[in-house]
């Protein structure tokens, strides 16, 4: 995004504890002291407040939970939904009373409360869910869906990527993508897999958590042989542009970018509801009513197991995602920028799925 602003000719500044190097803007290193993790959280707020006070720059916009900007981009949704939709019994009720997220919940609650913030969701879900809990959003609401690059993540490198990884031409190839294997739904797509009609087809499982519990469940229904653990990868265009479909039954994403990378790549998606981007994406992607519903996983597959069909549905899910290239996400950026502090009155959000939106 840094690198959007920079290219459009805006004057950019980041304030973090640490930043990558080669970055187009200008860094600032924020001191936030290590240690218990609430206490840190509430210190990169303050850091961050003090760092790039609201009114020193034509705009400030947060990618964290911090208390004082002019947006907030709620990328990762609202905290209590997460909580409630990632978690059950317990464990949710646990993580709810924890110091870290009692924080993290107490910065959320502000920010929605104060009217002079805009509010930057990446899907209508986040905003129909921040709606419902926290009361009206008006105007300050904004929709902007996650950016994407074309080229990075596109159908062409298909073949080249299928020899670099020696996967045989006709072998069949699911792939899941992500990191929390049980809220991105792995248990489900493993249950799937084993329900499918082709007892030949494979699935790979990109990203980190703890595999050997994952290995042993797939043994337990007899698909040792057919799931590869690839672990974290650097090369996840390839892994897209060389599968024949993406599985991601996520109990919750906000916008997962799985979902819009592998489409770039022309790997068609088959997801779930509580996956924000499924909405965007229309009939672009595949979206399961409910994340744990294996069978109707499996009717996918199944679907997909069609080469015609998964070229089709593929080449649908590259067109959608070229509305999401990054010169757009920019613009939209920074038309929101220039609109200047949101117009505290009420108002109704245009937003899908609402009696104002449609």
């Amino acid at each position: 995004m840094a690198r959007g602003l920079a290219a459009a000719g805006d004057e950019v500044h980041v304030f973090a504890r640490e930043a990558a190097e080669g970055s187009p803007a200008e860094v600032h290193r924020l001191d936030v002291p290590r240690g218990w993790q609430p206490r840190r959280v509430l210190a990169f707020s303050r850091a961050a407040a003090r760092a790039a006070p609201r009114g020193a720059y034509d705009a400030v916009q947060s990618f964290s939970r911090t208390r004082h900007q002019d947006v907030f981009r709620a990328g990762g949704g609202s905290h209590a939904d997460y909580l409630d939709r990632s978690f059950r019994g317990l464990s949710r009720q646990l993580r709810r009373l924890s110091p870290r997220h009692r924080v993290l919940l107490g910065i959320e609650r502000a920010v929605f409360a104060d009217p002079t913030q805009w509010i930057l969701c990446n899907s209508a879900m986040v905003a129909r869910e921040i709606g419902a809990r926290y009361g009206p959003l008006g105007r300050r609401c904004r929709i902007i869906p996650n950016g994407v690059d074309l080229e990075r993540f596109h159908p062409e490198q298909r073949e080249r990527a299928r020899r670099a990884l020696q996967i045989d031409g006709t072998a069949t190839i699911w792939l899941f993508v992500g990191h929390g294997f049980r809220r991105k739904g792995l248990d489900t797509a493993l249950r799937a897999l084993h329900l499918s009609r082709d007892g030949t087809s494979e699935l790979w499982v990109a990203g980190g958590d703890a595999v050997e519990r994952w290995r042993r469940r797939a043994a337990v229904l007899g698909l040792a042989s057919r799931v590869r653990f690839l672990g974290p990868r650097d090369d996840t265009p390839q892994l897209y542009a060389a599968a024949d479909a993406l599985i991601l039954p996520t109990r919750y994403d906000a916008f997962a970018n799985v979902t819009l990378e592998a489409s770039a790549s022309g790997c068609f998606a088959v997801t779930s509801r509580q996956n924000g981007a499924a909405e965007w994406f229309g009939d672009a992607c595949a979206a399961v009513e409910n994340a744990e519903d294996a069978e109707a996983f499996a009717r996918w597959l199944d679907r997909l197991g069609d080469p015609a069909e998964r070229t089709r549905l593929g080449e649908a899910a590259r067109r959608r995602a070229e509305d999401a290239s990054w010169p757009r996400h920019i613009s939209a950026l920074r038309a929101l920028y220039a609109e200047g502090a949101p117009d505290a009155r009420a108002g109704a959000p245009d937003i899908p799925g609402t009696r104002n939106g449609g």
